[in-house]
């Protein structure tokens, strides 16, 4: 018997490793086209992209502060409350104001009451010269009677001397034709005494009506000035009563019940819902960037949520200009330092959890230079 050698082939094929050469000729294409495709993402999208994290979440915040003084007497709204728009805040003790509106109304009603007078005083000085001058035409009238019966007296007498010396008429009747003659004189004198004393009472009249015009323009003067101070004791009332300015939540309360409150001491503060975004982008940053143009908002605070929004306006100087100590580059050794611009930044409406901003967040903002500036 013959012993015959079988040999049994292997199930699987052993894979060779690759080679070094290999390796190398790998890595380096992955690497050729992730750089390539990073340099495209660049050319197309990342080099107008402008980004910084030195931006903040901003507010109009609204600091409350009364206007006039006084205990507070109530107190209607809590720390972290939501108020709308024209809602009380608190209410300041009103009684002394309450009482110089009633003060202020009483002195407005006594200078109207005067005014009421120099009117009615001037109206009777107008009547009486309206008197005066009908005194004056029967004055007029009492002259020129005068006149006439002196005249008749007068060629009475005449006639009575006449005829005396022709030994007509009787002595008795001369001497009465001349009584009657110096009588009628008399009587004409003052006649006329009468009416230039009528004529003279006018111009009295006339001064004493401007006397008592301008009386008037004096009270209406101090009728005026009671209305004012009416008015500032009815503004002085209703400033006890603090409302809420705008929408928004309470903060910073420190107002109490019994609480003295000086004008001007800030009480509470409301933070308005409409948030911005202040970034501050080097001045080499903000040569590209225009008014418009689309921007990310990535909200630390949000877990890296980014929300959207656009470019509002630009502030008109650096912050380094509004501080409180600006610097003074013209003296001194000078060093360069690239400045901080702030840009204004508008979060769009409508997104979720932009409504859960408030002011001092920390947010990363990149804007979008490809946008068309409006």
């Amino acid at each position: 018997m013959t012993d015959t050698a079988v040999q049994t082939l292997p199930l699987t094929t052993p894979m060779r490793r690759p080679t070094r050469r290999q390796l190398l000729i790998g890595g380096g294409g992955l690497a050729l086209i992730v750089l390539l495709m990073f340099g495209l993402h660049w050319l197309t999208v990342g080099r107008y992209m402008v980004g910084t994290d030195n931006a903040y979440v901003r507010a109009d915040v609204v600091t409350i502060t009364p206007r006039v003084a006084g205990y507070v007497a109530e107190v209607l709204v809590a720390d972290n409350q939501r108020v709308r728009a024209g809602d009380v805040l608190a209410r300041i003790d009103d009684r002394d104001y309450s009482v110089k509106v009633v003060q202020a109304e009483g002195i407005v009603a006594a200078a109207q009451a005067e005014v009421a007078v120099r009117e009615a005083r001037i109206a009777n000085l107008g009547a009486q010269s309206h008197q005066q001058r009908s005194l004056i035409t029967g004055n007029v009238a009492g002259v020129t009677a005068s006149e006439a019966d002196a005249r008749h007296a007068g060629l009475e007498y005449s006639r009575q001397v006449l005829l005396t010396r022709q030994e007509v008429t009787s002595a008795q009747n001369l001497e009465t034709a001349e009584a009657d003659a110096k009588k009628a004189s008399a009587g004409l004198a003052v006649a006329r005494a009468s009416l230039a004393a009528q004529r003279d009472r006018l111009p009295v009249l006339a001064t004493e009506r401007q006397a008592a015009v301008a009386d008037l323009d004096k009270a209406r003067a101090a009728l005026v000035q009671a209305q004012a101070a009416l008015t500032l004791a009815r503004n002085a009332l209703g400033y006890t009563v603090l409302r809420a300015p705008t929408a928004g939540v309470v903060g910073q309360r420190s107002l109490r019940v019994g609480q003295y409150a000086e004008v001007g001491t800030p009480l509470l503060a409301i933070v308005p819902d409409d948030a911005y975004v202040i970034a501050n982008y080097k001045e080499t940053q903000v040569g590209p960037v225009h008014r418009g143009q689309p921007a990310d908002i990535e909200v630390d605070a949000f877990g890296g949520l980014v929300l959207n929004g656009h470019v509002e306006s630009f502030a008109p100087a650096s912050g380094a200009q509004f501080a409180l100590l600006p610097p003074d580059n013209a003296t001194g050794n000078f060093t360069k330092i690239v400045q901080r611009m702030p840009v204004r930044i508008r979060v769009d409406p409508g997104q979720a959890r932009a409504a859960e901003l408030r002011p001092g967040m920390s947010v990363v903002t990149t804007i979008d230079t490809r946008g068309a500036a409006r």
